[in-house]
């Protein structure tokens, strides 16, 4: 009869397992091919009597679907069985997830000093880092016989031009002669950018670093607007408490000038290695813009003045994450770069 053939048919189909493709490619020709055994049923069904097509219909129909479900999981493990040998991968297990990167500990920094400034309406200017003499020294009121026009101290790449050498910036001040070339003030913008100095490199030094700078250029701006906006940069960037010291000190572009200090962060100013033990590190330059660079980028000096200040911020980033040789930055070792994977966003 019809229905002992089928449960007969059924019983095979659920016992057949393999993870041949030939033997799989049998299966199919039997059951399902178009002389298979499927084919043959439907065409017995065809003769048997209306009552008992009303009884077999539905039991057919669930006996092709079984056959059919049944080819297609054991075609599609058979396919992973057969990639998992071509690659020597097992794709049945679990994957690995991906590993959460983690950001540069100059970028953290970075950021965090642009964010500090923004609350006090910074905005941030960039600009390019291969200048030209004017905006890299002459409008900076560096002078012809300046150390750093010497090629022991900068990379030149011309010489000569309508406006001087050619060179990588040795600081990213450029940028500020950018700005005050273009408009007029107010200005208040921090440059970060890479600059570069012909150096030997070293735990201490590099031939390429980092730099944050700083220019507020409006009527009546002083000595004491420095002073605070640096000090509150302190108080964020290294929490409450930190000290605070000027001490009088000389840059080509700013008149007075000065070189800030703070109390050392990782001894507290007991004295260690890193302050010298002197419990003392100095963080950055500054000083009031010299008249001759207002005038040199075409702002009144009798109406405007204005602040500038300077900050290495591999110097910053020693000081917060107590890295103590710079070369580390620039390495790429993932072992290094791994400590700050909890700083990602």
């Amino acid at each position: 009869m019809l229905q002992d053939k089928i449960t007969q048919y059924t019983a095979e189909i659920n016992a057949f397992s393999t993870d041949n493709a030939d033997e799989l490619e049998q299966f199919r020709i039997k059951f399902l091919g178009t002389k298979g055994i499927i084919k043959d049923i439907f065409d017995e069904f065809k003769a048997v009597s209306p009552e008992e097509k009303r009884t077999l219909g539905k039991v057919l129909n669930e006996f092709k679907q079984l056959a059919e479900a049944k080819y297609q999981t054991l075609k599609d493990q058979t396919e992973v069985a057969d990639t998992s040998k071509d690659s020597g991968l097992d794709l049945t297990l679990p994957g690995d997830g991906f590993e959460i990167g983690a950001r540069h500990p100059l970028a953290l920094v970075r950021r965090e000093i642009v964010e500090i400034f923004n609350k006090l309406g910074f905005i941030v200017a960039e600009g390019p880092e291969i200048e030209d003499d004017w905006h890299n020294f002459t409008a900076l009121n560096f002078p012809e016989e300046h150390p750093a026009r010497d090629m022991q101290d900068t990379f030149f790449i011309k010489k000569g031009g309508e406006k001087g050498d050619i060179a990588l910036r040795t600081h990213t001040s450029s940028v500020q002669v950018r700005m005050m070339e273009a408009g007029q003030p107010p200005f208040r913008a921090i440059m970060p950018g890479r600059v570069y100095r012909n150096e030997a490199i070293s735990a201490r030094a590099h031939c390429f670093f980092h730099q944050v700078e700083g220019l507020y250029v409006d009527e009546n701006v002083s000595f004491a607007d420095l002073k605070q906006t640096l000090f509150y940069f302190v108080q964020e960037l290294y929490g409450e408490g930190t000290k605070v010291r000027f001490r009088p000190s000389y840059f080509p572009f700013t008149e007075p000038s000065a070189e800030m200090d703070i109390s050392c962060t990782i001894c507290k100013g007991a004295g260690c290695q890193m302050c010298k033990y002197s419990g003392w590190v100095e963080i950055l330059g500054c000083g009031m813009v010299d008249p001759n660079v207002l005038e040199n980028c075409g702002i009144d000096s009798k109406k405007y003045s204005g602040f500038a200040f300077g900050m290495g911020i591999e110097r910053i980033a020693n000081l917060k994450f107590e890295i103590k040789d710079l070369r580390l930055f620039s390495e790429n070792d993932a072992r290094f770069l791994k400590q700050y994977k909890t700083s990602l966003i």
